[in-house]
């Protein structure tokens, strides 16, 4: 499995929002949780069904995510 087939999205899970795995780990709470000064691993000791393998794909995600050329305004 490579780490972008690690994200899935499934509209039954997490309401579409990509997520782990098919676990209801959404990308966003990893990044949220490293960008608050976690470390991979105490994600992993936190989540202990996860990866390191999954936490290396969430940045994958979001790397892939930032070479978007146009985003469009959203309302929150």
């Amino acid at each position: 499995m490579t780490h972008i087939e690690r994200i899935t999205m499934d509209p039954g899970i997490c309401h579409g929002r990509p997520v782990i795995r098919g676990m209801r780990y959404p990308v966003e709470l990893i990044l949220d949780l490293l960008s608050s000064g976690m470390t991979i691993e105490e994600i992993l000791t936190d989540y202990g069904d996860l990866q390191r393998e999954d936490i290396l794909a969430v940045l994958s995600f979001a790397a892939r995510l930032s070479q978007i050329k146009h985003i469009d305004s959203v309302l929150a």
